[in-house]
């Protein structure tokens, strides 16, 4: 008896495969990159038609983004940040020169041209010599030849706060008084709520409704199925007093083996059991329901606190003592995020009992946090080192990773810093002793906290602990 079905590729042959992969790649940012070109010489043309025509420049300008809109079938949007991004690359040599040899990709450019706008600014005031430039062009090239765009960005941030801090001060403080919340009409009953916030506080909402949906998506999961006696009608059961008739939940059957967790954050008047049958929605529609709910049933008030009092410790904020104490206004860093005014950092610091002192060494790197227990202690410390999952290119925050032996502790590993690395749920996976050897991968540290990884093919891939300090 024989089978239609083709023999699996051998690890010589899959490498083959990954190799003419990362080759297509490199060719089509060697494509995006003329294609950025073109737009470069089409603003030239534009500038030429300006200078002839002053009066009718706007006119000038629509006509020529929706010319561009319309051959390529893109948004308005899009072609004007394409334009955007082709102009200010002519000012960006190096970056320029990558991106034109495939060695970087075009959202690595992308990150990396809007990151430099803080730097064009100091420039452009007078705050910063014209060689700024090419200085922060090549302190972010090192990572964004060598690592993913959400990398590239956050590095690209910090070097624009290191090259012009004050300017970054000035623009964080300035951005803050344009906070607004706006609503677009979309198609299907739709709607799209924009709310324009500080980067701390929109990043502390959104990791307080995915933490509430997991535990609602959790609990639901567990749940029992709601059962009724015999004969009884489920719109006869009674709903518990605090539900009005016309409350959305009206419709939801309560009993007593049901189970509903919600965070101790929510509003105190949720209810502690609530089963709701058939519930199959998504983390991203219970995350949606969640931000209606919280935002129509919560009322503010000088009890419950602002904003800031709202945020838990979840949020890791890098602060110099001395800007801490008010000596200095040099930006802090909100980890994985970029820098952040130390106002606000100065303000969450009041608010957070949680204190981890870090000594750095000569190049920044972070070699041990003051302690009271061991164990504890090595927790803080990887914590401070790692910022996020130790896999190449994975940002998922070190809260919502595991820490992990890189040497199995079975096989004999030591519960050593120099053998501990956060990792992600779904990259820890990658090593479990359980996944075959022919798609299992290895980790493995190095001296200066570096993780290495092997993959099933043989080839290694370095993720470098990210840098506390900077020298540039």
């Amino acid at each position: 008896m024989t089978s239609d079905a083709a023999a699996p590729l051998d690890r010589v042959e899959r490498g083959h495969l990954l190799d003419a992969w990362v080759e297509v790649r490199r060719r089509i940012a060697e494509l995006e990159a003329q294609a950025t070109a073109l737009l470069g010489e089409r603003i030239g043309e534009h500038d030429a038609e300006v200078a002839e025509h002053p009066y009718h420049r706007d006119a000038i300008y629509r006509s020529m983004i929706a010319e561009y809109s319309a051959a390529g079938h893109l948004s308005r949007g899009a072609v004007e940040f394409a334009f955007s991004d082709a102009l200010a690359l002519q000012s960006m040599p190096a970056v320029e020169g990558a991106f034109t040899a495939g060695r970087v990709t075009a959202a690595h450019v992308r990150e990396m041209v809007r990151a430099a706008s803080v730097v064009r600014e100091a420039v452009r005031n007078g705050r910063a010599d014209a060689a700024v430039l090419g200085l922060y062009e090549t302190a972010v090239l090192v990572v964004a030849e060598a690592d993913s765009p959400a990398r590239t960005r956050a590095h690209a941030r910090q070097v624009a706060a290191a090259l012009a801090g004050e300017t970054l001060l000035e623009r964080h403080r300035r951005a803050a008084s344009e906070r607004s919340v706006t609503v677009r009409s979309l198609d299907d009953g739709l709607a799209l709520l924009t709310a324009v916030l500080p980067e701390t506080l929109a990043v502390a909402i959104q990791d307080r409704i995915t933490r509430m949906a997991r535990e609602v998506i959790r609990a639901r999961d567990d749940a029992p199925a709601p059962t009724f006696l015999d004969g009884e009608d489920p719109e006869d059961v009674i709903l518990p007093e605090h539900i009005a008739p016309d409350d959305p939940l009206a419709g939801v059957i309560f009993g007593e083996d049901s189970t509903f967790t919600i965070d101790p954050l929510a509003s105190p008047a949720a209810p502690e059991s609530i089963s709701v049958p058939d519930d199959e929605r998504t983390i991203d529609q219970v995350r949606a329901d969640l931000f209606s709910d919280l935002l129509l049933a919560a009322s503010p008030s000088p009890a419950l606190g602002n904003d800031l009092d709202g945020v838990e410790a979840r949020i890791q904020v890098t602060i110099a003592a001395t800007t801490l104490a008010g000596l200095d206004d040099h930006p802090a860093e909100l980890d994985g995020h970029g820098p952040l005014d130390p106002d606000i950092a100065r303000a969450l610091a009041g608010r957070n009992n949680g204190w981890s002192r870090l000594f750095l060494d000569a190049s920044g790197m972070v070699t041990e946090t003051d302690t009271y227990t061991p164990t504890e202690g090595m927790r803080r410390y990887l914590r401070a080192r790692d910022q996020h999952c130790r896999f190449p290119g994975c940002r998922m925050p070190v809260h919502r990773c595991e820490i992990d032996h890189n040497h199995d502790h079975a096989k004999g590993g030591r519960t050593a810093i120099d053998n501990l690395a956060h990792f992600c749920r779904s990259h820890h996976q990658l090593k479990h002793p359980d996944i075959d050897s022919d798609h299992r991968w290895t980790a493995r540290s190095r001296p200066d906290g570096t993780i290495e990884w092997t993959s099933p093919l043989g080839r290694i891939h370095a993720d470098r602990a990210p840098r506390r300090v900077m020298f540039v």
